[in-house]
């Protein structure tokens, strides 16, 4: 990574947002069919330069919640705050990673990621050096001109980090980014992403449903209910960064994660009742 891009980074760490949601709801309406509640009064902040996972079980509302807090997806009721300018649409100070790569099937590696470059209306050739230098530093020397159907899966999500940086976002909202990965793959793109977060540490919210994976990853666990989705625990992962992968070996690790899938459980039984 050049010097000069990332000093740009790190000098932007003191002025990263916070993210506060307070009592947001969301409802679907579909003409005369029942009202669907999404979510339900979530409260919750997110301090600057933190990285907090939302954890829950699959279609308990997760993705509803990162979209508004992104801009993508209107709230019913409540309010969301960055940097305590209220959030009324989407922001070029936010990146987003989704489930799926999204790459644009006909450009090539360098090519997406400079997209939002180009959406964004700035100067290409101000950025091409430094997505050559993320390109590099997620391990794609040499793909730079091929295209998504060359690559493999986790090479597309390791294109779409590159593109969520090239402009370097104040916040990071990723909407369980490795989850159609195999187990393997999805194991190295963690540590791909906890080896990014050291460097950059970023401000970010990480939607998951794997309860290994957040605790890997954040540095804050929400857990959410089925729908309609509320928060029963804001739990503080207690392990210093730098981080690596063989922390999830330890007694600590699995006793946080088995408290975690007590505490998902619990809220499941209860709504069953």
């Amino acid at each position: 990574m050049p010097e000069g891009f990332a000093q740009k980074l790190g000098d932007t760490l003191t002025a990263r947002p916070c993210v506060e949601v307070t009592k947001v709801s969301k409802v679907y309406r579909n003409g005369t069919a029942a009202a669907v509640e999404a979510v339900s009064s979530v409260s919750f902040s997110v301090a600057q330069g933190q990285f907090v996972a939302i954890l829950g079980p699959s279609g308990c509302g997760k993705s509803t919640l990162l979209m508004m807090v992104g801009g993508l997806e209107p709230v019913t009721a409540g309010s969301i705050a960055i940097a305590g300018t209220p959030m009324t649409g989407p922001r070029t100070a936010i990146g987003i990673m989704f489930q799926d790569s999204t790459l644009l099937p006909w450009k090539s590696a360098l090519d997406n990621v400079l997209f939002p470059i180009k959406i964004l209306k700035r100067r290409i050739d101000d950025y091409y050096d430094n997505a050559h230098a993320l390109l590099d530093r997620v391990g794609l020397q040499g793909f730079a001109g091929k295209k998504p159907h060359e690559l493999s899966g986790g090479m597309r999500q390791r294109v779409a980090i590159c593109r969520a940086l090239i402009y370097d976002p104040e916040l990071l909202l990723m909407d369980e980014p490795f989850s159609a990965l195999d187990a393997i793959t999805r194991d190295e793109m963690n540590e791909l992403l906890l080896d990014l977060w050291q460097q950059y540490t970023k401000t970010a919210l990480f939607v998951t449903h794997s309860i290994r994976e957040a605790v890997m990853l954040a540095d804050r666990v929400l857990v959410m209910t089925r729908r309609p989705a509320t928060i029963v625990e804001d739990l503080t992962i207690p392990f210093a960064r730098p981080r690596d992968m063989a922390i999830g070996e330890s007694r600590e690790f699995n006793e946080i994660c088995g408290h975690l899938r007590a505490r998902i459980e619990e809220s499941h039984n209860r709504d069953r009742r």
